[in-house]
């Protein structure tokens, strides 16, 4: 299957995808994305804007994960806001609604979109909610209890074992335990991933029943 996973970070969501799909991965930051090329050195790495690489290739895949930037929509903000003066104020990023209805209407293949629960009311009702995570697909995402890192206590060393992931020697630009806490859980990735595959094979085996009976 050829998979698209859009702003991969570290590759939280595709650590337990194993190595006969075939994934390209897209992430803008250098130092994170050797992170993911060190950890998956089989997987196509494009260091660019995921946005606009949607745009000019959603074609070119069966599935399509996308983990648009969380941080404008996260409650933490709007807490950090009311509780600090020096907490920027932004307006919520509208590129996850874009690619929702950009996937929805122009890709015919299987997608999912990842983002945090917002502070507001979602614009676009998600298909499931997870832990602290809602997803918007175009296929059935069935219930599972799932393990994710707590943004609230913990440090480096229970998130490094809670999601597999070791940044010890890796210089990064960014505060290490926050891109922990950024991470989809591996189990999450793969429930995710099996309920999709799950919707191909039906699909599959619907078509070719379909054959048989027009001939």
């Amino acid at each position: 299957m050829r998979i698209l996973n859009l702003y991969a970070g570290i590759g939280g969501n595709r650590k337990h995808w194993g190595d006969e799909h075939e994934i390209t991965a897209v992430e803008y930051r250098e130092d994170i994305a050797a992170v993911y090329s060190n950890y998956f050195p089989n997987d196509k790495m494009v260091i660019g804007d995921a946005h606009q690489y949607l745009l000019d290739h959603y074609k070119e895949f069966d599935f399509i994960w996308a983990s648009p930037p969380c941080q404008t929509h996260s409650r933490a903000r709007l807490w950090g806001f009311r509780n600090s003066d020096k907490v920027e104020t932004k307006y919520p990023d509208m590129k996850l609604y874009q690619e929702i209805i950009f996937l929805d209407n122009y890709f015919d293949g299987l997608w999912i979109v990842e983002n945090v629960k917002p502070f507001y009311e979602p614009l676009i009702r998600a298909n499931k909610e997870l832990g602290r995570h809602l997803f918007w697909s175009n296929f059935n995402i069935r219930h599972t209890e799932i393990k994710e890192a707590d943004i609230n206590r913990g440090n480096r060393k229970q998130w490094s074992e809670l999601h597999g992931f070791d940044l010890t020697n890796h210089k990064l630009k960014t505060r290490k335990d926050q891109i922990y806490r950024n991470c989809v859980h591996p189990d999450t990735g793969l429930h995710i991933l099996n309920c999709a595959v799950g919707k191909i094979l039906i699909k599959k085996d619907y078509e070719q029943q379909s054959l048989f009976e027009e001939i």
